[in-house]
């Protein structure tokens, strides 16, 4: 139990800290805007059928889970990553996969990169540029760390690309098939995360 509220303790606080900058740039700019509209924390109304949607999101997720778990067992064999604290634990550790993929990382990430800097840098600069920078964001926060314990340049580059790839096809997903709602890529990189941690349980 001990475990489960360290994670659930976590997750909060990056929680916390991923909404700060947008909820004073919320403050100072919009808030006659309700805060949960603006940042896209709102039922999705999908321009396709939902079956498309659904399977859009799965066929990405496993395209993302095969490429990391190659990168992870050829590339990241020897450094520890987010998900080797479930390493070992079996089952027990589903309720800590839960929140740590679905708040910690997801909801949190997804709230910052989709819900935040894609929106308000497409505002500025229109949706293609506005998409791409946000997901090159996202992907070096994924990359520099992989890099920096690996020391290897190509995994700067591949560990950035990939994220930042699937970063792109969030913010599309959710600006142009479900009218800007962030749960879609939400839903999307939480399964992602969840079935990433399963695998190093």
């Amino acid at each position: 139990m001990s475990g489960f509220l360290s994670v659930l303790f976590t997750s909060l606080i990056q929680l916390i800290a991923f909404c700060i900058i947008p909820f004073i740039w919320w403050l100072l700019s919009a808030r006659k805007t309700n805060f949960f509209q603006w940042i896209g924390l709102k039922k999705p109304v999908f321009k396709d059928s939902i079956y498309k949607i659904i399977g859009i999101i799965i066929i990405v997720a496993g395209l993302y889970i095969g490429a990391m778990f190659l990168f992870m067992t050829t590339l990241l064999r020897d450094v520890p990553t987010a998900t080797s604290q479930f390493g070992g634990k079996g089952l027990s550790a589903i309720p800590s996969i839960i929140i740590y993929a679905g708040i910690q990382t997801s909801l949190s990430e997804e709230l910052f990169f989709r819900g935040f800097l894609c929106k308000r840098l497409s505002d500025h600069s229109g949706f293609v540029k506005g998409n791409i920078i946000q997901s090159v964001f996202f992907g070096l926060l994924h990359g520099i760390p992989f890099g920096m314990a690996t020391g290897k340049w190509y995994v700067y580059i591949l560990l950035t690309l990939l994220p930042a790839s699937i970063g792109f096809i969030q913010g599309w997903l959710n600006e142009k098939k479900a009218d800007g709602s962030i749960i879609p890529s939400w839903i999307l990189h939480a399964l992602m995360n969840v079935l990433s941690a399963l695998s190093a349980v």
